[in-house]
């Protein structure tokens, strides 16, 4: 499958146009390449069950998702009602990536993350020139309660990591306003940009710098603190070699790749705030 995914830009940003630019999104997360540990264009990093071809599957298959979140949540103000209802719907999108992916999660956790910033730009279009003011729209839809959601003995990998280790996971970025995506994606994205970096090294600084501050659920999950820090450090390390523009941050960028990847740890959470900071990096040119 091509990687290319069109966006057709619609001045009125319409749920389908939303929809379209949050496949994108994670499009371009998933073909963006070399990342450490991940799935890109070289293979599976260090999944099992993931390769690209099955990403893409699945981000295509999350389009009605998107489309009903965002038609959901359009015309509409934050409420538990429609928490719930963005919640429900987010949980049938999970058996539809499912079914497209022979039972593989490749974006449970983007289905809540983009998803839900899908949802606050159909609800506030006057604030998609302002990614703050869409983020905070988003924590207030996210700070209400779900009722129905599934019981302890049901929780996924990422919301188990979360008791056990006391880090905010997926719920707590959206809750807290998706501090690093405003404050690590989307500054770096926009400063290599700015020192002349290629489009996908820009958004390679945007990952490392996630990575760096993040406590990665993924990572915790799948390699505890070792992987963390390991990844953290490694981060840090290729962002002060100059990132992936430069000799020093690649050798960096392969250091960190191979360490991870001996782990067995990916880092998926910070792939899927990622795929948000594109989301929302794109949205400026709607409107």
């Amino acid at each position: 499958m091509a990687c290319t995914q069109p966006v057709s830009i619609d001045p009125a940003c319409a749920p389908s146009t939303l929809a379209d630019i949050a496949v994108a999104a994670l499009i371009d997360e998933a073909c963006l390449t070399p990342k450490p540990a991940l799935v890109d264009r070289r293979g599976s990093g260090a999944h099992r069950d993931l390769d690209l071809d099955t990403m893409l599957r699945s981000a295509r298959s999350l389009r009605p998702t998107f489309l009903a979140l965002a038609r959901a949540a359009a015309d509409q103000e934050p409420s538990q009602r429609l928490r719930e209802q963005l919640a429900r719907i987010g949980r049938e999108g999970e058996v539809a990536m499912l079914r497209a992916t022979n039972g593989s999660n490749a974006h449970r956790g983007a289905i809540w993350i983009v998803g839900l910033l899908c949802a606050a730009a159909a609800m506030s279009p006057l604030a998609l020139e302002e990614p703050s003011e869409l983020c905070a729209q988003a924590a207030v839809i996210a700070r209400f309660d779900d009722r129905f959601a599934p019981s302890p003995a049901a929780l996924s990998n990422g919301a188990r990591v979360v008791q056990r280790f006391g880090v905010a996971g997926a719920r707590g970025q959206a809750a807290e306003g998706f501090p690093h995506v405003l404050e690590a994606g989307l500054p770096a994205l926009h400063r290599s940009r700015a020192n002349g970096a290629t489009e996908d090294e820009a958004r390679l600084d945007a990952l490392l710098a996630i990575i760096a501050t993040l406590d990665d659920t993924c990572l915790l999950h799948r390699g505890g603190q070792v992987a963390l820090e390991a990844a953290q450090t490694g981060a840090r390390e290729a962002l002060q070699a100059g990132g992936a523009a430069r000799p020093q941050g690649r050798v960096a960028l392969a250091r960190l790749d191979q360490r991870l990847t001996e782990l067995n740890a990916s880092p998926g959470g910070a792939a899927d705030l990622l795929a948000a900071t594109l989301f929302l990096d794109t949205l400026p040119r709607v409107g």
